[in-house]
């Protein structure tokens, strides 16, 4: 104990005198701080899903009278092809979103970084560019880019490749890859950029020391660029896997959901029950499905970012 913090009473006894708070003390006023935030978030989200959730129990368009059909919109979920099959496309299009652009990413970061070439804050602008145009835009210019006479068959039979050439977004087995490649060209500047930043704070001494101690480039990568980006890879891959599993802009403007089913996702199908066919109660199901599975795969993610330190 300190001898500030002690004082003598009458009979010469010492006393502990209180002990002075922390500036700032106390922390509790930090949450008066937040409150307005929290309250406009409860009200415009929390809320709301709430009642989706609600919702998801009755069966009705929402205007008349619902009928309460417990856990039977959940039923239909796991149990509908159709329903469960949007679920597997968007787990499909984690592939072109998240795993295909880090891939890549990660190369060209590797390389970007090993090699200094001059003008990269120039490519990482422009590769950048297309993660903030407007996703409709977007979807318009490759929906004309790969039509059946488009700029992409066009070129194909230019260069001898015509039997290449197919109806890419007509195609059961080509639609869905043809959107998840449009995800990869969308994503890959953003997984770049993040990856590019990261590769600059590892410290160069570490480099060095493996060189010194005989590492060649794999094992350079492996023993100081990946662990180094491990914070950088947990950020890309929430942002990607989350873009992945609630596209909606690109699907509904370049397919609709087709050839048929097959490039329906959860998303497309929550504004298909609720506005085409009028099942609100189907498509608070949906939704508040879709939600928990971003959130059980985010918090996979960050777990096992976790995990790695």
């Amino acid at each position: 104990m300190s001898l500030s913090s002690v004082s003598v009473t009458a009979g010469g006894r010492p006393t502990s005198s209180p002990r002075k708070r922390a500036p700032g003390e106390p922390r509790s006023i930090g949450y008066l701080y937040i409150l307005p935030a929290a309250l406009i978030y409860a009200a415009f989200v929390f809320a709301p899903f709430l009642h989706s959730i609600y919702l998801s129990f009755f069966d009705g368009n929402g205007i008349t009278r619902m009928e309460f059909v417990g856990l039977a919109n959940y039923v239909d979920i796991a149990t509908n092809p159709t329903l469960r099959s949007a679920f597997f496309h968007a787990f499909e299009l984690i592939v072109f979103y998240s795993l295909i652009p880090i891939a890549i990413g990660l190369l060209l970061a590797t390389a970007l970084h090993r090699s200094r070439i001059r003008g990269v804050a120039f490519y990482r602008t422009a590769l950048f560019l297309p993660y903030v145009i407007a996703p409709t835009a977007i979807a318009v210019i490759w929906r004309w880019i790969l039509a059946p006479r488009g700029p992409l068959n066009s070129f194909l039979e230019a260069v001898g490749l015509g039997f290449l050439a197919r109806p890419w977004l007509g195609d059961f087995t080509w639609a869905l890859p043809s959107v998840g490649m449009v995800g990869t060209w969308i994503m890959f500047g953003l997984v770049l950029a993040l990856l590019l930043a990261g590769v600059q704070k590892i410290p160069n001494d570490l480099y060095e020391a493996a060189r010194l101690d005989g590492a060649g480039p794999w094992m350079e990568f492996r023993a100081v660029t990946l662990p180094g980006l491990r914070y950088e890879l947990v950020v890309a891959l929430v942002l990607t896997m989350t873009a992945a599993l609630r596209n909606f802009d690109i699907i509904y403007v370049m397919t609709s959901g087709g050839p048929g089913n097959a490039t329906v996702v959860p998303s497309y199908l929550v504004y298909q029950q609720a506005f085409k066919v009028a099942q609100i109660g189907a498509a608070a199901a949906m939704g508040t499905v879709l939600v928990l599975v971003i959130i059980a795969v985010n918090l996979l993610v960050a777990r096992a970012g976790r995990g790695e330190r």
